[in-house]
């Protein structure tokens, strides 16, 4: 009886992944063709329901999840449904989108299709905003797979654009979630023939099964991120808090903020210092060693129970008490690698410290972090300094923030690159995007090309 059950729910999966793709091709093709100007009032609507819902779906996430942080959810929320769709709404995804009058030479946004956009329980609302107003922005429709330990409050940020949507005239199931996700629903999504698509935020396991579908693919790799801090910094106090608000933001659930912060020995005990005073609190060894336990399981992988919690909680979980405003555990370490289970990315508000007598060797310290599991995310520079800009610069990350926060720079807010809630890294860890993924990523680019020098000049 037990395996006739098992198998009749998987069935319903596959079932439901068929009738959800089904239906959202259906309304794409109802749509498509559809001109910027009705898809942009779709757009302005769906933002304006999921920024009245964010605190709903904040309550939601933290509650099904367990991980992160009620107020800093809300904040997500509201950066997708408010910074990033303002953003959004100013710009183009179909029809023309430049003409060069001199080269005779006219872009054309066209849509893709349907998209499969994979949701992770670190993030399961915010994503959902993100994506779906992403996808129709550039005239597409999307189905979202949520992760089975998110799937309540997945399905309702879903649900909540697909209404507003739906009231501002587009067709039902432009915007649709698999109501039982596994993952070999979600597998079966991304290789379904009317998937045109895949969007993979997750972790390794769901990326690689990301790649391995057959689809086009655009996916989040690792975010181990360095921050450097040099000798030349102007505000160390400024810069510790940058930092470790960054670091313990939403407990830690964002890939983009800092892991671990290599000083240049000159101002080292300085901001140890400061750090201190903006949150952090200094483990001894026996303690890291206990919270190693925490985090890590026998194979070196993450504990599921210790993603997104506080500081104070880590602490708690691994036997040891902290001040009360602890907003991260640090550490000061002289290794990186496998080896060194705290060297590596941490979904948690964990801080690793590295001294280093200069930037050059800063450097090389960060692209060691790098290497271990954060190539193409981002690096963060805390300088005066060009000529160290410029050494930063030559990093394999695809963002390099300079004085400002990872997590803030890094997703558009504090700096000028392209606000997103999806980062992609590049070739460096095996992706085709090392942009932050906007609309223009999810359209087809025409050309239409008229002659600008005669054909029979070839074959002179």
């Amino acid at each position: 009886m037990t395996v006739t059950a098992t198998l009749d729910a998987d069935l319903a999966a596959l079932a439901d992944v068929r009738a959800q793709v089904s239906a959202t091709k259906k309304a794409f093709d109802a749509i498509e063709g559809a001109d910027q100007q009705w898809l942009d009032e779709i757009v302005r609507a769906m933002a304006k329901a999921g920024y009245d819902a964010s605190e709903e779906l904040a309550r939601m996430a933290v509650d099904e999840t367990g991980y992160g942080v009620y107020e800093n959810k809300i904040i997500k929320n509201r950066f997708n449904t408010g910074f990033v769709a303002d953003w959004m709404l100013e710009r183009r995804a179909v029809g023309v989108l430049w003409a060069d009058e001199e080269n005779k030479v006219t872009a054309v946004g066209s849509p893709m299709g349907v998209i499969a956009a994979i949701i992770p329980v670190t993030n399961p609302t915010a994503t959902v905003l993100f994506k779906s107003l992403a996808s129709v922005k550039a005239g597409n429709a999307v189905v979202h797979a949520p992760h089975p330990r998110a799937a309540r409050c997945s399905a309702r940020a879903a649900e909540i654009m697909a209404e507003a949507a739906v009231h501002a005239g587009a067709p039902e199931n432009l915007v649709s979630c698999l109501r039982q996700p596994t993952l070999d629903a979600t597998r079966e999504l991304m290789r379904h023939g009317d998937i045109r698509l895949v969007l993979a935020t997750g972790g390794p396991a769901m990326v690689a099964a990301a790649y391995s579908s057959g689809k086009p693919t655009i996916a989040v790799g690792a975010g181990n991120v360095p921050a450097y801090v040099d000798s030349t910094v102007k505000d160390l106090a400024e810069t510790a808090t940058m930092i470790v608000t960054s670091k313990s933001f939403d407990n830690g659930t964002a890939c983009v903020a800092e892991q671990s912060v290599v000083i240049a020995a000159p101002v080292a005990d300085q901001l140890v210092q400061e750090l201190g005073r903006a949150g952090a609190t200094w483990m001894t060894k026996d303690q890291q060693a206990a919270l190693t336990r925490t985090l890590f399981d026998e194979r070196g992988g993450l504990r599921a129970n210790a993603v997104g919690q506080s500081a104070v909680r880590l602490a708690e979980m691994s036997g040891f008490t902290v001040p009360a405003s602890t907003k991260v555990l640090a550490a000061e370490l002289d290794e990186v690698g496998d080896h060194v289970l705290l060297s590596r990315e941490i979904l948690g508000p964990v801080l690793t410290v590295y001294r280093e007598p200069d930037y050059q060797a800063g450097w090389r310290r960060c692209r060691e972090i790098l290497a271990l599991g954060g190539e193409g995310h981002t690096v963060a520079v805390h300088t005066s300094d060009p000529e160290v800009v410029a050494k930063f610069g030559e990093l394999p990350a695809g963002r390099i923030v300079v004085n400002t926060p990872a997590l803030f720079g890094g997703m558009g807010y504090s700096t000028n690159v392209d606000p997103s809630f999806q980062i992609g890294t590049g070739t460096w860890s095996g992706s085709i995007c090392s942009d932050n993924v906007t609309p223009l990523h999810l359209v087809n680019i025409k050309r239409i090309a008229h002659e600008a020098r005669p054909w029979r000049g070839v074959f002179d």
